[in-house]
């Protein structure tokens, strides 16, 4: 995705408390940050923001982070959540493949990666959210029986992706290659989504777990 760049919005991030621009120093310490005990989810590519702000206002009992490399978007973040006074929302700019230095072991709890770049071509596969290069990352620091919500509108990505999360060693626990004629309720659409809806795209979704297994190894 090309953005054109904006001079204002690292600006505009950087005067508010709810953008983390370095958090390396945080890293074990999230729970005291957002002070309280409340689980810690993650949106991984959070676009400008619809999917987790929506899901902020649903579950004030949950802290969560939208993490995301374009400072273009996350500021359109930030804006939806201060527009809703919600204080259970962080932004973190930062290109995912640094994700391992920000959070300690059993840190967080959910993780949703909403349309991905599919990175179509095989050379650059190592650079999907879910490859099981990212996949075990993830694992150094999701609590044990902690979950991966993914979406995607990419028929091959969503193939592939299914693979990835088995070698990896998650289990499955629902897929469907059709989300709006399935069984699945409680879906929150993203921007992208609704782009795709109206092109009548079919949306594919999954949830994985992270194995008892696994968090033992560590």
């Amino acid at each position: 995705m090309r953005l054109r760049k904006k001079w204002w919005a690292k600006p505009e991030l950087e005067k508010d408390h709810k953008v983390i621009f370095t958090p390396k120093e945080y890293k074990g310490k999230w729970k005291g940050f957002f002070g309280n005990d409340h689980p810690i989810h993650l949106e991984l590519g959070c676009g400008r923001g619809r999917f987790i702000n929506q899901l902020a206002r649903m579950n004030t009992n949950i802290n969560y982070i939208a993490l995301d490399a374009h400072n273009e978007l996350l500021v359109h973040v930030l804006r939806k959540a201060n527009e809703s006074h919600l204080n259970n929302i962080k932004v973190i700019p930062i290109y995912i493949e640094n994700i391992g230095d920000i959070f300690a072991q059993d840190e967080i709890e959910k993780i949703h990666i909403n349309f991905c770049n599919p990175w179509p071509n095989k050379r650059h596969h190592k650079r999907r959210l879910t490859h099981p290069n990212f996949l075990r990352l993830y694992q150094n620091f999701l609590k044990n029986g902690s979950e991966i919500w993914f979406k995607t509108d990419d028929e091959l990505l969503f193939a592939d992706s299914l693979e990835y999360f088995e070698v990896a060693g998650f289990k499955e626990l629902y897929r469907t290659y059709d989300l709006y004629q399935s069984d699945f309720h409680g879906n929150i659409m993203t921007e992208y989504e609704e782009k795709f809806c109206n092109q009548g795209i079919k949306i594919k979704f999954s949830r994985f777990r992270i194995s008892t297994q696994l968090n033992v190894a560590r």
